[in-house]
């Protein structure tokens, strides 16, 4: 049965948060749905759809932003009393509107994170868990790195609390009280969790989780281990997971994965004989879906996917059918409801534009006067900027609540930008200097009309840090503009990993010094990406790292007064010997650095970096071809006469060419690593082999991995 669904867009409300709409309870089945939804106006909003009109139940006051939105209500009973987190206070309110629960906190920060089962709150700052019972203070936990969500097992079938915290580090995190059960590692930044069939499956521990590099995953978390079930790769490159939930819109009795992602794809899986997810159906939004439920809303008997995105509209995909079949009285009735729907927007739309045109000249009239005040619209960016482990490049997400105008990119440091194939926009380069601004980018993209959502690719130097800055100018009057700053690190390109091979060859970096943890901490905050801001729990830390481009890895470990690094690339830990007695000095600390290489090591980088290497000389070699073997095409009328490999490079051109495209500048960046590999081995020897530069630069023109190892050996 092939899926069709229709798109209505109901109302838009503010800009909204991840998981702030619900729909409430219906009074049977297949009947219309009331919808809630909290913004960032702090407005919770319910309403119904009437005549495919959005009727307002109930509208609260504007207040602090809502970061979160769940329903509740005693177990077994339907789930229909309304709370919403904002700021340090969690609210309750009745299907109504009437509030009922007004509770603060004992956090200091935020709430992020939020789930009620009964008279149970789960609730969650960027590091701190609490769970309350009746608004009574029951268990704390402290989490090495930042909540992203917060999920409870359900209690009628297990007969116990079990909650489970879904961690940047790549961890679930399930707890027994106050007490960490154990961890589940998971294969990307987990963003958002929910119970399999909502329920949690037959045995209540089934966990659906979705994470920040698009992928999805099933897990038994059962009390002594955890069993994977299966994991959807993001094989399609898709934007991470916003929002997930189980839905039979199929109508077939078994309920269907329905999931968000932020970048405004909205997809429906199916599961085949083995209980394996298979992608049935997928619609693109023009923006992030911040929350996505499966219900009843726009028709009696008509279900469908209901979803809100970023800048706070409520969109349906219906299973009601467009054009109906039937007698021509019927037709005639819906062009009637169509006719009125449109002579009702018309007016709307004409009020609207007479109020903008009161409103315009209103500002004009107060700006030239003597006591005239600047005002500046404000206007929310939701920012992402993440490392891609796929390709080693960094995405950088922009997504305003109004129209871009333009985004101005600059950057102190030297990186490449690379195509995005969803990026409509224009961009344009600007020549800067280098030299005395520290300038190394100027770019601009111009957006078309009504694009909200932009995403870049930028690929960084290792070695070398600085500031990326974006200039955002959304398409509002009097113009405008904010600056959104990140951070490109001195190892920029590693990521998190929670295993190493230990038998790979090891160089060692070792300091020792007055400084406390916190210090070195930080240092190592300032070096590497994925390493949380607040200094770990107890006396000494661990963290894995692994490079994206090269795989080589990296083990530090410290503690007050000293550090270890080990890596098999001698280039990452003349980095960080570099970067850290850099960091040292400007606290005026003296640091006893030591170190110890293995030649070994050295090797073993060349031969990770010869598969990479050898593909792109051979896919530079061949692109050097496309042009004179397509004139020969020409000249000779077809190809035959041409030797397979020839013919071969004529039918892939365009996929040679579109690889080619993608990674501007990669051979170069593999010469610099060679380059740099060959002068930090030397370096640590104490001798300056830059002279010998020109001599290696020729040996990679001509590659052959033995005569590079062989140049690298006899240059002692």
């Amino acid at each position: 049965m092939e899926l069709q669904l229709a798109r209505v867009d109901y109302l838009q409300v503010g800009v909204t948060s991840q998981k702030t709409m619900k729909l409430l309870p219906a009074s049977r089945r297949r009947a219309t749905q009331k919808v809630v939804i909290g913004d960032h106006n702090g407005v919770v909003t319910c309403f119904g759809i009437k005549k495919g009109e959005a009727m307002p139940v109930f509208k609260t006051l504007p207040g602090q932003r809502i970061t979160r939105l769940e329903l509740g209500g005693a177990l077994n009973t339907p789930q229909e009393k309304i709370f919403v987190a904002t700021g340090s206070e969690v609210r309750g309110f009745t299907k109504r509107g009437k509030q009922f629960l007004s509770f603060e906190t004992n956090l200091t920060e935020n709430i992020k994170a939020m789930h009620i089962s009964g008279a149970d709150l789960f609730l969650c700052a960027s590091y701190i868990y609490n769970h309350y019972c009746d608004c009574k203070d029951q268990h704390y936990f402290l989490s090495g790195d930042k909540i992203n969500d917060v999920l409870c097992l359900p209690v009628e079938k297990l007969s116990c609390i079990r909650p489970i915290l879904a961690c940047q580090d790549r961890v679930l995190r399930v707890l027994q009280g106050s007490d960490l059960l154990y961890e589940v590692e998971v294969s990307g930044p987990p963003t958002v969790l929910a119970l399999n069939n909502g329920n949690g499956g037959d045995s209540g521990e089934e966990l659906l989780f979705g994470t920040s590099d698009g992928k999805v995953g099933l897990i038994q978390v059962s009390s002594a281990s955890p069993v994977h079930k299966w994991e959807v790769r993001n094989e399609k490159k898709r934007g991470g997971i916003l929002c997930i939930d189980n839905f039979d819109i199929l109508g077939d009795g078994v309920k269907e994965l329905l999931v968000g992602r932020d970048d405004g794809m909205l997809e429906i899986y199916n599961f085949d004989s083995t209980n394996e997810p298979v992608l049935r159906y997928d619609h693109a939004l023009s923006e992030s879906i911040t929350s996505i439920q499966g219900g009843c809303v726009g028709k009696d008997g008509y279900d469908e996917i209901l979803a809100s995105t970023y800048s706070g509209w409520v969109t349906g995909l219906t299973t009601e059918p467009v054009h109906r079949e039937g007698g021509s009285g019927e037709e005639l009735k819906i062009s009637q409801e169509m006719q009125n729907k449109i002579s009702s927007l018309r007016n709307e739309l004409e009020h609207l534009q007479i109020k903008v045109l009161q409103e315009r000249e209103k500002y004009q009239q107060s700006s030239r006067s003597s006591t005239a005040l600047s005002a500046v619209p404000a206007f929310s960016v939701n920012d992402k900027f993440t490392l891609n482990k796929d390709d080693a490049s960094y995405s950088l997400i922009l997504e305003v609540q109004t129209a871009i105008d333009n985004v101005l990119v600059q950057s102190d440091v030297p990186i490449d930008l690379l195509d995005v194939d969803k990026n409509s926009a224009v961009v344009s380069f600007s020549g800067c200097d280098s030299e005395p601004n520290s300038n190394f980018l100027l770019a601009t993209y111009r957006c078309q009309a009504n694009t909200t959502r932009l995403e870049l690719k930028i690929r960084s130097i290792e070695g070398q840090y600085g500031t990326l800055q974006a200039y955002v100018t959304p398409r509002i009057q009097p113009k405008t503009c904010q600056l959104c700053q990140y951070q490109i690190k001195p190892l920029s390109l590693h990521q998190r990993t929670h295993f190493i091979d230990h038998d790979r060859p090891m160089n060692t970096l070792m300091l020792k010094g007055h400084f406390s943890f916190a210090e070195i901490h930080s240092w190592v905050v300032f070096c590497l990406p994925e390493v949380p801001e607040k200094t770990p729990i107890g006396d000494s830390v661990t963290f894995y790292f692994q490079n994206t481009f090269l795989d080589t890895q990296l083990e530090s470990t410290y503690r007050k007064g000293e550090g270890f690094f080990k890596s098999d690339n001698i280039s990452t830990i003349s980095i960080l010997k570099d970067v850290l007695s850099k960091e040292a000095t400007k606290r005026k600390i003296n640091l006893n650095i030591s170190y110890d290489i293995n030649e070994v090591s050295v090797n073993h980088t060349l031969k990770l970096i010869h598969p990479k290497l050898e593909y792109q000389l051979l896919l530079a070699k061949k692109v050097q071809l496309i042009d004179a073997l397509k004139e020969l095409q020409v000249h000779e009328g077809n190809m035959d006469f041409l030797i397979p490999e020839y013919r071969c490079i004529l039918e892939e051109a365009d996929y040679l060419l579109e690889e080619y495209k993608k990674q501007p500048a990669h051979l170069e960046r593999l010469y610099g690593m060679i380059t740099d590999l060959f002068i930090d081995k030397f370096k640590f020897k104490g001798t300056n082999v830059k002279t010998k530069v020109p001599l290696l630069l020729e040996i990679l023109d001509s590659y052959d991995q033995n005569a590079l190892i062989a140049f690298f050996d006899a240059a002692a």
